[in-house]
């Protein structure tokens, strides 16, 4: 599988998924969750409402993932994952990886070939972004997908692509 690094907005990308960096209650927010709600339109939210009233009553865990439509989104579905909160007194750094690869696996299941993702948690969530850029290329780096052949790690704003060109040079 193809890791690439891009910069600019998730909702444009033309790929079979998006991801969503989704809040638990799946029903929209702030960051790229709202973004994806905004352009995608209702249908997304329509799909939503309907996982909350069946097998998320209480919301979606956080690292688990569940697909939706992409509504008016350039893709086929959206995959929705529940990233966790930066904190420096826990390691959580599992549950974060845990979002990459649940969603890739839903990704595969549909048989996706290319799934666009964000920086998951390294917003509103405050995960520090070479980090967060770490967790992610460790699993899509080790990752043997049977379908998906691209996944693109879509990174808003200049600084912070410049940021994972660095952390993946690294190696």
């Amino acid at each position: 599988m193809e890791i690439t690094l891009v910069g600019g907005d998730i909702t444009t990308q033309r790929v079979d998924v998006i991801v969503n960096a989704a809040n638990s209650s799946l029903l929209g927010g702030g960051g790229v969750d709202g973004a994806i709600h905004r352009r995608g339109g209702p249908a997304i939210l329509d799909e939503c409402r309907a996982l909350r009233a069946s097998r998320y009553g209480r919301g979606l865990p956080t690292g688990q993932a569940v697909a939706t439509t992409a509504g008016d989104l350039p893709a086929r579905w959206v995959v929705h994952t529940v990233g966790p909160v930066w904190s420096a007194a826990e390691d959580r750094s599992a549950l974060l990886r845990d979002c990459y690869a649940n969603s890739l696996r839903v990704a595969d299941e549909r048989g996706a070939g290319t799934v666009a993702f964000p920086l998951i948690s390294a917003g509103v969530y405050g995960w520090p972004v070479e980090d967060a850029v770490r967790q992610a290329l460790s699993v899509l780096s080790s990752a043997t997908p049977a379908h998906v052949t691209e996944a693109r790690l879509v990174l808003f704003g200049a600084e912070t692509l410049a940021v994972a060109q660095r952390v993946r040079a690294a190696g």
